[in-house]
């Protein structure tokens, strides 16, 4: 395959990366142009593709957020210590305009930073490599947007005729913080978890049957999970470097999870879309 049509093959990858780091989509498709220009204007081929097209249009992104705000950055303090296991906690859900709105309250290394990896899963090395910091202080400055950007949790109550999607992310949100009564509400008495063969593969369990146990796998996980759509229902997925890995495909009814099936199937991984809340992005 020549470089043209592995770039065509990156371009919505690319776009949602840029488009969450701009929240401009006019621009995101400008920014991913460039890419596509920088790359066509290169001597040779390039190893590693995507990962050279990542890079080049993250730090576009991050040159039309500096001109945005024409002030200097301050450098990231930075004590070379063992990392903190609490930073590699994924920020809860935060949806629509208000996270956008928290966005811009960041410096744009650690809005880039906060976005690699909290929303497509990129470890802190590449961040740090696309940057041109240590891994260290890419971990600081994600952990620093973070806690900008946390808002308190609000408790959502389980009501018949609640959307689907907000099942989903409230599911997600206990999990990650450890709310084991809260899975409870979440979960029908009868709830499943069933893994396809890709998954299961991958670590996911086979089969767990009835709330609580499903409950007791999920506290506290769920830290690499990330809403999406899978087709047109509101689920979530483990997402690597920007690439979704296993899909947690939830079933709801009446407001409550009545199964979640782990689905690797490459047919299935090419249906999702990056979700915030209800809005496809």
């Amino acid at each position: 395959m020549d470089q043209t049509a592995q770039f065509e093959q990156q371009r919505p990858r690319l776009l949602r990366v840029a488009g969450r780091v701009l929240n401009d989509p006019h621009e995101a498709e400008d920014v991913v142009q460039n890419a596509w220009l920088r790359m066509d204007a290169a001597d040779g081929d390039i190893d590693n593709l995507p990962g050279w097209l990542t890079t080049v249009t993250t730090r576009l992104c991050l040159d039309r957020l500096r001109a945005r705000i024409p002030v200097p950055e301050a450098d990231v303090d930075v004590v070379e210590t063992s990392p903190d296991a609490s930073e590699e906690i994924a920020l809860a859900e935060t949806v629509g305009v208000a996270l956008h709105i928290l966005l811009d309250r960041l410096t744009p290394t650690e809005r880039v930073a906060f976005v690699l990896h909290d929303s497509f899963g990129f470890d802190f090395h590449t961040i740090a490599e696309i940057l041109g910091r240590t891994p260290v202080a890419a971990r600081k400055m994600a952990s620093r947007a973070r806690s900008k950007v946390a808002q308190p949790a609000t408790r959502l109550t389980v009501l018949e005729g609640q959307a689907d999607w907000q099942v989903v992310d409230a599911f997600l949100a206990a999990a990650r913080n450890g709310d084991f009564t809260r899975l409870l509400e979440l979960l029908a008495p009868n709830a499943i978890v069933e893994g396809d063969p890709a998954a299961i593969t991958l670590g996911t369990p086979d089969h767990l049957e009835g709330a609580e146990q499903v409950a007791r796998f999920f506290n506290g996980a769920a830290k690499a999970a990330f809403p999406v759509y899978v087709a047109e229902r509101p689920g979530a997925a483990w997402i690597h470097r920007g690439e979704p890995k296993v899909v947690f495909d939830f079933r709801i009814n009446r407001g409550v999870v009545q199964r979640i099936d782990f689905r690797a199937e490459s047919k299935i991984l090419k249906q999702v879309q990056h979700r915030h809340g209800q809005q496809r992005v």
